[in-house]
């Protein structure tokens, strides 16, 4: 929840492969104060069954940067295996074009940010959703 002082973010993944909600992708939640200083991790989570990451990190008074960080290869590697599980058609010839999508941004204090991943094998778009 963002305050006067800080601000928020949440995230969703949607696999537009599948028109489904991308579950188990890990993100990682970094920020920064000012264009200059480094990023700070400040931990992560991973989506839930709906594609959403509920229970990301709080960011730090003074934040002015926010990095998130998708784990793509391995969402993609474990809905490999489950497609090879059920002998369904192949749908991917290869694993994840980009192992990960990083994403950053700036923000401003009082402000939430909703930031959705489309994503597929070969390519994703992200936005600032509401």
């Amino acid at each position: 929840m963002s305050t006067d002082t800080t601000a928020s973010v949440s995230t969703h993944v949607l696999d537009t492969s599948t028109g489904r909600p991308a579950a188990a992708v890990t993100v990682s939640l970094a920020a920064r104060g000012g264009g200059d200083a480094p990023y700070a991790a400040l931990g992560g989570s991973a989506t839930d069954a709906d594609g959403r990451c509920k229970d990301l990190p709080a960011l730090p008074e003074g934040t002015t940067h926010v990095r998130l960080v998708f784990d793509t290869e391995s969402y993609f590697t474990s809905q490999k295996q489950a497609e090879a599980q059920q002998d369904a058609p192949r749908v991917r010839d290869s694993g994840a074009f980009f192992p990960e999508v990083a994403i950053a941004f700036a923000v401003v204090p009082g402000e939430h940010y909703h930031v959705p991943l489309l994503l597929n094998p070969f390519g994703y778009s992200v936005y600032r959703g509401s």
